[in-house]
């Protein structure tokens, strides 16, 4: 039953959407995996995927599936790159990974219009704007 299963908190791990490169024509983003813990994670899978309403409709992307592998303490993965198109949506990433051989997984959740100028921050370890969920 789901209340025997241990409670395992995710704590200094976190997913940013980085603005990487900026000119007067594009914006180019890329989403990263932050591990700020000191110690590695290990068999790292995210999944992320788009949904919400556009134009009146609504709208789903493409359920994407990546590995990422193992992570080392205080280091970034980058995850994938992402379109400004989907900014509008919102943008879920579902991480699990694994410490010591104990799962911890979590689910971020990047709202629609979340990702504006107005809340970009430095992203620690990769020094480079961008909105991050901790």
């Amino acid at each position: 039953m789901k209340k025997d299963l241990p409670e395992n908190i995710v704590e200094d791990v976190a997913i940013a959407i980085v603005l990487m490169e900026e000119s007067p024509e594009v914006k180019n983003w890329t989403v990263y995996l932050l591990n700020l813990k000191n110690e590695p994670i290990t068999n790292v899978l995210i999944s992320s995927k788009g949904y919400g309403e556009k134009d009146g409709k609504q709208v789903k992307t493409s359920t994407l599936r990546h590995f990422i592998g193992d992570v080392n303490a205080k280091s970034y993965a980058g995850i994938e790159a992402i379109d400004t198109a989907v900014f509008g949506l919102t943008n879920e990433y579902w991480l699990s990974y694994y410490i010591n051989g104990t799962i911890y997984d979590k689910k971020f959740i990047f709202l629609p219009e979340s990702i504006v100028d107005t809340n970009l921050i430095r992203i620690p370890l990769i020094n480079k704007p961008g909105v991050m969920i901790k």
